[in-house]
């Protein structure tokens, strides 16, 4: 089908005009379509110049670039920053407003009273005692504890836990997320961070737990999955592994271990999953994969719930 001109009609004198901008006189045309153009509207073609209209047309038509696991490459680490910049920003929350911690961290049940103190919740009934927790409808907890950390009130170790899991997070993260791009990278941290709440609630949800490290080993099982697959390390196993080993000691006997085993377990599956898809549908096969362990950690989730309510 022939493209229709829609050139304004030329001045009494014979002057033509920008089909944008009818008052600007010019002589220039769009080598595409061929209706004039003023400078303002021109833009850069391999052969010639053209109009803003064709070359929004052109680029419908032209297949964006994808990186090796079907992501949109993307020049800067955007999610990683932001996640860095809301977990920087929770913790200064938690500074103004320590409150914060018992009212977001991933406790499954407890029994809390009118001042606020929480005690463990043993089936029985307490009159003036409200339940809360993961079991009792506050599911938000399994995302926001992964966005809180300890307080300096609970001496270096406190501050140790927010700067390991940030160091990880931005050694990490601006890896996997220029392989897998944006939206999957956000797809496998938040899921990772989901499993590690949830093995915690599964084991103990007696005990509430906060901080990163599901999400962060969740995001080195992912990575240890992608570098194998494109047999390429680009951070020195040494530049892991000796911080993880230093953190283990470090926490030792205070730190959640199902946190810690639930986000590596299912970020290695995520990784798996996003690695290994089938080139002919991978964007379909890889959304499944996400879409199945989110719905089997919720599912456990409702299962334990339902166990505790009972």
């Amino acid at each position: 089908m022939d493209t229709i001109s829609t050139n304004p009609p030329p001045a009494e004198d014979g002057r033509t005009t920008c089909y944008r901008h009818p008052r600007r006189e010019t002589l220039l045309r769009c080598a595409r379509c061929d209706r004039h153009i003023c400078p303002d509207c021109m833009r850069e073609a391999p052969v010639g110049h053209r109009c803003p209209d064709c070359v929004r047309d052109d680029n419908r038509t032209v297949r964006q670039a994808r990186t090796v696991f079907g992501g949109r490459p993307t020049s800067r680490p955007v999610v990683t920053y932001t996640l860095i910049a809301l977990t920087v920003l929770a913790y200064l929350l938690e500074l103004a407003h320590p409150a914060i911690l018992d009212q977001f961290d991933s406790i499954g049940t407890a029994l809390v009273d009118d001042a606020g103190q929480r005690y463990v919740d043993d089936g029985a009934d307490y009159p003036g005692y409200r339940l809360i927790g993961i079991a009792h409808g506050e599911w938000y907890r399994l995302i926001t504890s992964a966005f809180l950390h300890l307080l300096p009130t609970q001496g270096v170790l406190g501050i140790l836990h927010i700067v390991f899991n940030l160091y990880w997070l931005w050694l990490l993260g601006r890896v996997v997320e220029e392989r897998l791009g944006g939206s999957r990278f956000l797809a496998v941290y938040l899921l990772a961070a989901l499993g590690g709440s949830v093995l915690g609630f599964l084991v103990d949800p007696h005990q509430g737990a906060v901080g990163a490290s599901g999400a962060v080993y969740g995001l080195a099982g992912c990575y240890v999955v992608l570098a194998r697959r494109l047999h390429h390390h680009p951070i020195e196993p040494s530049r892991v592994i000796i911080p993880f080993l230093i953190w283990m000691v470090l926490s030792a006997g205070w730190t959640s271990w199902q946190g810690h085993l639930g986000g590596l377990l299912v970020g290695g599956l995520a990784g798996l999953g996003i690695a290994y898809a089938p080139a002919k549908r991978r964007t379909a096969v890889q959304a499944a994969v996400i879409v199945a362990l989110a719905l089997l950690l919720l599912a456990l989730v409702l299962l334990r719930s339902m166990n505790l309510n009972g």
